[in-house]
């Protein structure tokens, strides 16, 4: 084979193999982005609903807590009703109250809002809202 020719067929043979590679990248990124959806819709499978009446501000009442599950990272709600504003209020394991959230969050009608992230396996918690006025929706933890 001439030079000429050798050069062309090593050329080739990087191009193509440029060619596998970025294929290969591009399939796994497709892969990874589609884990990670997979992964993040499992989080809103076993969905809690929760109904709160009129003049409190806590859900669930008395000494039932919502506890966080493997599913998900974070504490997520989706209002049916009005917009409404709550923060995520922490229970030891005995159920005393740990602590509640500094600040409250906007939980929109119809969208999945976080309301705490990074929370641990089996933590108990409630749902505090800032006002009195009834409430409904779902909490995804």
């Amino acid at each position: 084979m001439t030079i000429r020719k050798q050069f062309v067929a090593a050329a080739m043979t990087g191009v193509l193999a440029g060619g596998g590679l970025v294929a290969a990248t591009a399939t796994t990124a497709t892969a990874t982005t589609a884990g990670a959806a997979g992964k993040a819709a499992s989080c809103y499978d076993l969905t809690k609903t929760y109904s709160k009446p009129s003049g409190t501000r806590l859900t669930p009442k008395g000494s039932t807590f919502f506890k966080t599950t493997k599913r998900c990272n974070d504490i997520n709600v989706k209002s049916s009703g009005a917009d409404r504003r709550v923060r995520v209020c922490f229970y030891k394991p005995d159920g005393k109250l740990k602590y509640c959230q500094s600040t409250y969050k906007l939980a929109k009608k119809g969208t999945w809002r976080v309301i705490a992230t990074d929370v641990k396996d089996g933590v108990k918690f409630k749902l505090q809202f800032s006002t009195p006025a009834r409430a409904a929706g779902k909490v995804a933890a």
